[in-house]
């Protein structure tokens, strides 16, 4: 829980709403259609930036751990709406105010990971669109075995950050069982540790002797997280399901 001191009462009223947009990516590589569709959204409700509605983004740069002084930050200037994307964000969010409301992008079951307390009633300020992931470990190590027939171990990249890791790689980790699948499981939370992982499977026994196929894998992943950031996109991980194979 993250405790947020009330800032000083302000001496003029704010001459329009504003939004505070909390994005973990970085403002230099993010798309231009990424902030066009959201203003575009906002003027299907009859809101139009700088005339009746004021955004304020606040990005982290691909630094999870600057989220929570961000969000703090927009509880402080008491804006309209906090929008985040991304489990570990609106967690965050959730944490740091009860009375703004919260709009969120999430990559995984909100009940599940504690988001809200259910799909039909969320809860008191927060509210938001999930991809709903859910337990897919079987059809995902189908899927690799059609691509791979002779694939017996399976390596699971998996974002400790992100809330929803546990349940999906349990979920994996049975599916690989039954279908007589080896997992090993290798955790990463940044481009950093991404590029350790992938070192580390290169030059593993079991591993190294789709070298190729791995440098291949470990740039998809990486182009994958950018995209991400900019939609989010993603301390996470976290658009899409934070257990990858």
């Amino acid at each position: 829980m993250i405790e947020v001191e009330s800032g000083t009462p302000r001496s003029c009223a704010v001459p329009m709403p504003v939004i505070g947009y909390v994005i973990n990516g970085n403002q230099a590589d993010a798309p231009p259609q990424f902030t066009v569709a959201f203003r575009e959204g906002l003027a299907e409700t009859g809101f139009t930036e700088g005339r009746n509605v004021a955004i304020e983004y606040r990005w982290a740069d691909g630094h999870s751990e600057r989220v929570p002084t961000l969000i703090v930050g927009l509880v402080r200037r008491r804006v309209a709406v906090i929008v985040v994307s991304g489990d570990l964000p609106t967690l965050v969010a959730k944490g740091a105010t009860g009375s703004i409301p919260i709009v969120f992008m999430a990559g995984s079951d909100p009940v599940g990971s504690g988001l809200v307390t259910s799909l039909n009633r969320p809860g008191i300020n927060i509210t938001g669109a999930t991809m709903l992931a859910g337990p897919l470990g079987a059809k995902r190590l189908e899927l690799l075995r059609e691509l791979n027939p002779k694939t017996t171990a399976v390596g699971l990249l998996v974002n400790p950050n992100n809330p929803n890791s546990e349940p999906e790689l349990a979920d994996l980790d049975a599916a690989a069982r039954t279908m007589g699948l080896q997992t090993h499981i290798l955790k990463a939370s940044n481009g950093e540790d991404i590029d350790k992982a992938f070192a580390y499977l290169i030059e593993h026994p079991t591993w190294g002797k789709g070298r190729q196929s791995a440098l291949s894998a470990a740039d998809k992943v990486r182009s994958r997280d950018q995209l991400e950031d900019r939609e989010d996109a993603r301390i996470d991980c976290s658009t899409t399901s934070p257990v990858r194979c």
